[in-house]
């Protein structure tokens, strides 16, 4: 009976997990459909999840847009430098609280455990980064975020876990803390390093509230804000100015296509990124997530 039980729970599970697949991969397949379809299909709407009349004309369009390339270019900068200062200043932060003997460290935690529930709140964060002086740079998009909690306990976590005896074994070698940081406990935290960097990677590429409040000069605007932009324009049924200027720009062509291929660009990078980095991913979540 146990048996049939648990044959019959995996059926359930396998079902559910089969629901959730075919609810994520069907939008994201017919965006790429519509993508590569030609205009007479798309105005059709006679598109499921494969494309009709294949078409680049779409594509085409938006690469030769040089507002589409050089959003995409600045949400590379935006993403490469917030992944970078988020990794560097999580990994300093981490390892002083990993110690047990640093002064005032169960004070630190607390506070540091008190952002994850009680935030400064939009308003009062606005008003900071303006008083900073940093509005419309991209420091605006970098600095607020620059240290996540739960990447941070997540880097707290692993340092806990490293033998105490690597420790004491380099300090009788002789070597200082930043020494022993950069030549013993990075090293073993490549796995923690990527998933933290995993996580920044997708905040940083799918964000465009931040980008919103802070960056005024469109010409700065990230790939998501564009993107955002273009959804806007198409849904605008009441004025179809927008629908009218693409398609009198070029014929092969129309807005939901246009539109579709833009967020198949968008998602490019994170398609190539993901599998390389989800064994690192898993790996640096589950390490050093039993002591603590």
């Amino acid at each position: 009976m146990k048996k049939k039980k648990v044959e019959w729970l995996d059926i359930v599970v396998h079902l559910i997990l089969l629901g959730i697949m075919v609810c994520i991969l069907y939008p994201m397949l017919h965006v790429v459909a519509v993508s590569f379809s030609d205009k007479y299909s798309v105005m059709a709407n006679k598109i499921t999840i494969f494309p009709k009349g294949f078409s680049l004309d779409s594509y085409r369009y938006v690469l030769e847009d040089g507002r589409v390339l050089k959003a995409f270019g600045y949400t590379v900068c935006y993403t490469a430098l917030g992944v970078v200062v988020n990794v560097v200043m999580t990994i300093l932060m981490a390892y002083p609280l990993s110690k047990e003997y640093l002064v005032g460290r169960a004070a630190l935690i607390k506070l540091v455990m008190f952002t994850m529930f009680f935030s400064g709140g939009m308003i009062p964060t606005f008003l900071l980064v303006k008083e900073l002086q940093l509005l419309d740079t991209v420091w605006s998009l970098v600095l607020p975020n620059a240290i996540v909690t739960m990447h941070l306990i997540i880097m707290i976590n692993f340092y806990r876990s490293i033998p105490q005896s690597l420790y004491e074994a380099a300090c009788l070698d002789g070597a200082s803390e930043f020494l022993v940081l950069r030549k013993v406990v990075i090293p073993l935290s490549k796995a923690s390093i990527a998933s933290i960097a995993l996580f920044c990677f997708m905040i940083y590429w799918n964000d465009y509230y931040r980008p919103m409040l802070y960056l005024f000069d469109s010409d700065k605007f990230p790939l998501q804000m564009v993107l955002r932009e273009m959804l806007l324009e198409a849904t605008e049924t009441t004025n179809p100015s927008a629908s009218a200027q693409i398609m009198v720009a070029n014929k092969a062509i129309t807005p939901t296509g246009v539109k579709n291929a833009t967020m198949v660009i968008s998602m490019v990078p994170v398609l190539c990124i993901y599998p390389f980095a989800q064994k690192y991913f898993v790996k640096g979540v589950m390490i050093g997530s039993v002591k603590g």
